[in-house]
């Protein structure tokens, strides 16, 4: 009997395949909620990393955005007083190979203008709020698993 944890069973009873499906489903979720994070943080360098090399993002009006150079450099261009918040739900991701994985989300999109002065409740909302759905597919590279694209669309809106 050897002590090399190589040669030891560390985990009875769990499928090495399962565990492997479960990391990517997690690793998978992460970006999703990192998206988010980083678009209501005007991160536009960390949104653009999430994404492969040859990552796509559609954009709800239909504009392709391919690369991460130009995910940043249309993300850049937000106007800085706007703030959002992004509420994603319904995440769903299933694991299609080794490589590869698909999943899609529900996005609440709430947004305001940093000019207005919060109140006990907050700064008002301000304009349209939309929710919709992002729909995507993942890969695994060199870096760790990115989006490989993105389609995003609206499914629902509220007019002021």
């Amino acid at each position: 009997m050897t002590n090399d944890a190589a040669d030891q069973d560390l985990t009875p009873g769990v499928d090495p395949q399962s565990l492997d499906a479960l990391l990517a489903k997690q690793a998978c979720h992460d970006l999703v909620m990192r998206f988010v994070a980083c678009n209501d943080r005007h991160d536009a360098q960390g949104l653009a990393a999430l994404f492969a090399e040859t990552g796509v993002l559609v954009r709800p009006n239909g504009d392709t955005l391919i690369g991460p150079v130009a995910i940043a450099a249309a993300y850049a261009q937000r106007p800085v007083d706007r703030l959002t918040r992004h509420l994603v739900g319904n995440v769903l991701i299933d694991v299609t190979s080794p490589t590869r994985a698909i999943g899609s989300s529900t996005v609440l999109l709430w947004s305001g203008s940093a000019h207005d002065v919060p109140g006990p409740f907050g700064r008002p909302a301000q304009g349209r709020q939309v929710m919709g759905e992002f729909e995507d597919t993942f890969a695994r590279t060199a870096q760790g698993w990115r989006i490989a694209r993105r389609e995003a669309r609206f499914t629902f809106v509220r007019e002021a």
